[in-house]
C-alpha cells in the first residue's frame, strides 16, 4: 500500500477514487470534474492498494472571512475507507500525512464529522464548537420582486460568473476560495431551487415550504443589500439563514444549530472564531 496525493489528472487513481466516494457516500464527483470544478485547491490524500483507491481524507483549501479579515483555512472532507480494509488505521495515518504535510501553513483547520466518529477527531487537536442559526420575520406590506428560475443547462455561465467572482457573502463570518465546492452543491444538492434576483444582479438559492424560507446562500460579484433579498420572498412567516448574516438591515434571532454531527476546529494559537456563527452551508465540503 502507497500514498498517494495530487493525481486529478491520473485518470486510473481518479475513477477508483470516485467509485470509492460513491460507494461509502453515495457521492458522484463524475460530473463536478467533467465540468472542471475540481480545482487545485481539491486535493486527496489516499492510501492505494496497487491502482485501487482504499482510503482517503481530502483537503480543501480557502480562506475564511473573519470581520472583513482573510485568513487561511484547510476544510477536510471525504474521509472514507473501504469497507474491506477499516480496522486497520488507515484513517488515523491519513490524518497524521495531513497535519504533517499542513504543519505551520494554516490558520484554521477544520472539519464536519458525523455522530459515528465523535470521538475520533479530538485525537489529533481538534475542538468541538458550537453553531448558531439565525432567522428574520417578514416584513407586511412589500411588493415582492419576481425571481426568475434558474436552469443549469440555459445558465451556467451566468451561475459560474457569479460563483467564480464572488464576494464574501458576510464580512462577519463567511469563506473565500471556495467555489468549487459550491459548484458541487450547485450541481448536486441545489440544481432545482436556484433564483436569480435581477435588482441585486444575485444568484439566490433557497427553498420554501409550510411559509417557511431556507435560505442557503446569495451569490453575487458586489456586495448586496440583504433586506432587498428578504423581501422577495413575498408571502412567508419566517427566514432561516444557513450562514452568518452581517447585522446591518435587519433584525435578527439566534439558535443553536443543530447539526447530523458536530463542527470540529483547530486554530493558530491566539486567533478565535466569532462566537455566534454559521458556516455557510454551500462551502461545506
Amino acid at each position: 500500500m502507497k500514498l498517494v496525493s495530487h493525481y486529478r489528472e491520473n485518470e486510473t487513481l481518479r475513477k477508483s477514487f470516485m467509485q470509492l466516494a460513491l460507494g461509502v457516500f453515495g457521492i458522484d464527483f463524475e460530473s463536478w470534474h467533467e465540468h472542471g470544478y475540481w480545482g487545485e485547491r481539491y486535493i486527496p490524500f489516499s492510501f492505494a492498494d496497487g491502482d485501487r483507491i482504499v482510503a482517503n481524507v481530502s483537503v480543501n483549501e480557502l480562506d475564511f472571512i473573519i470581520e472583513g479579515k482573510s485568513y487561511q483555512a484547510l476544510q477536510i472532507g471525504t474521509v472514507m475507507t473501504h469497507p474491506e480494509y477499516r480496522g486497520k488505521g488507515l484513517s488515523a495515518g491519513l490524518m497524521n500525512q495531513v497535519l504533517d504535510a499542513y504543519q505551520g501553513k494554516y490558520d484554521f483547520m477544520y472539519l464536519f464529522a458525523n455522530d459515528s466518529v465523535l470521538d475520533f477527531y479530538p485525537k489529533f487537536g481538534f475542538e468541538k464548537v458550537d453553531e448558531y442559526l439565525y432567522s428574520t420575520k417578514v416584513s407586511a406590506g412589500h411588493r415582492p420582486i419576481v425571481l426568475r428560475k434558474l436552469e443549469l443547462a440555459r445558465d451556467l455561465a451566468l451561475i459560474e460568473k457569479a460563483v467564480y467572482r464572488r464576494v464574501p457573502v458576510s464580512e462577519t463570518f463567511s469563506t473565500a476560495n471556495s467555489s468549487g465546492i459550491t459548484m458541487y452543491h450547485i450541481l448536486n444538492v441545489f440544481p432545482e431551487h436556484l433564483y436569480y434576483h435581477p435588482e441585486e444582479d444575485a444568484v439566490v438559492i433557497f427553498t420554501k415550504e409550510n411559509r417557511l424560507v431556507q435560505l442557503y446562500d446569495v451569490i453575487s460579484t458586489s456586495p448586496v443589500n440583504i433586506k432587498n433579498i428578504v423581501d422577495c420572498f413575498g408571502e412567508a412567516d419566517e427566514i432561516e439563514f444557513h450562514f452568518t448574516p452581517d447585522n446591518k438591515d435587519l433584525q435578527f434571532q439566534r439558535c443553536p444549530f443543530k447539526r447530523d454531527g458536530a463542527l470540529f476546529v483547530k486554530r493558530r494559537p491566539g486567533l478565535e472564531l466569532p462566537k455566534f456563527r454559521k458556516h455557510p452551508f454551500t462551502s461545506e465540503a
